[in-house]
């Protein structure tokens, strides 16, 4: 499914583990390991990046080592970037390398206590056009060793499905389907509107019937799937649920119903990805494997 990923790096011991986990992504064979340098100050009339070139390189090799311990071929690359946006360099790459998936983690180098989602990781969920997995800050930094390595081999054995029942959520959950390693689907549809307890419980038997339906079609490919249903702000009972059932895991679409065809991400799944404490998968919409 990952053949070919990339990762960005920035070379805090927080990307580092997020390299310790590539290896585990189902059918990763190929990594492009990508470090972007920009000027330190924006308005510098002059920059000449050679030393800060040569230092990427080295350390770029560094961590390729680590990825060549997990039998993966890796390809390094360091790009100077004299205007614009990291975001930017990092889709270019992406595009010109024809990879499946971008690995990246939710936060990095100069992050403010309280901050879930870095900047650059906020901007490529936004912005970005390839499916893109977020590996949450705090999972990583309270794990070690050998408890760092059983996370990352189950990292997809757990997957929340949020589906709000759009053809972008059912291309998530198909998407999922197909990934190997997967032991337990959960169908999550949140019901966030309904003026009355009457109009909540239609919405209600509405979802629960299509829920089951997708319930059954997906059991029949020999997994493991549970449905639940909640009733409240979308981003939020996502969250709590993922929370209470310990998944290892949230995968969504980019978008949901009513989306337009562009590249920005949807609220929900922006919210999801912006404030959760769980690593995020978001499927591009409308974008083949």
């Amino acid at each position: 499914m990952f053949e070919k990923v990339l990762v960005p790096t920035d070379f805090s011991k927080y990307s580092q583990k997020v390299l310790e986990c590539v290896g585990g992504l189902p059918g990763v064979k190929e990594v492009i390991l990508l470090n972007v340098i920009g000027p330190s100050d924006p308005l510098a009339r002059v920059w000449d990046p050679g030393a800060r070139l040569e230092e990427a390189k080295t350390k770029l090799e560094e961590q390729k080592s680590l990825l060549d311990g997990q039998g993966l071929k890796v390809k390094t690359r360091a790009e100077v970037m004299l205007e614009g946006e990291i975001w930017r360099e990092i889709q270019t790459v992406a595009d010109e390398e024809k990879v499946s998936l971008v690995v990246m983690g939710a936060r990095g180098k100069g992050f403010v206590e309280g901050i879930l989602l870095g900047n650059v990781a906020k901007k490529t969920l936004r912005y970005g056009s390839t499916h893109l997995l977020l590996m949450r800050y705090k999972i990583l930094e309270d794990v070690e060793g050998g408890t760092l390595e059983a996370f990352c081999s189950r990292l997809f054995s757990k997957v929340l499905c949020p589906t709000d029942f759009s053809e972008p959520s059912k291309e998530a959950i198909s998407f999922v389907k197909r990934l190997k390693g997967v032991e337990e689907i959960m169908l999550l549809h949140v019901i966030s509107r309904g003026e009355t307890s009457e109009e909540i419980d239609a919405h209600y038997q509405d979802a629960m019937k299509k829920l089951n339906s997708m319930k059954d079609e997906i059991e029949k490919e020999g997994r493991k799937v549970t449905t639940h249903i909640s009733v409240g702000s979308s981003p939020e009972k996502i969250s709590a649920v993922a929370e209470k059932e310990d998944v290892s895991l949230i995968a969504m679409s980019s978008h949901g119903k009513g989306w337009l065809k562009q590249l920005i991400v949807g609220s929900t799944t922006y919210d999801v990805a912006r404030l959760g404490t769980r690593s995020v998968m978001v499927v591009k919409a409308g974008k083949k494997d």
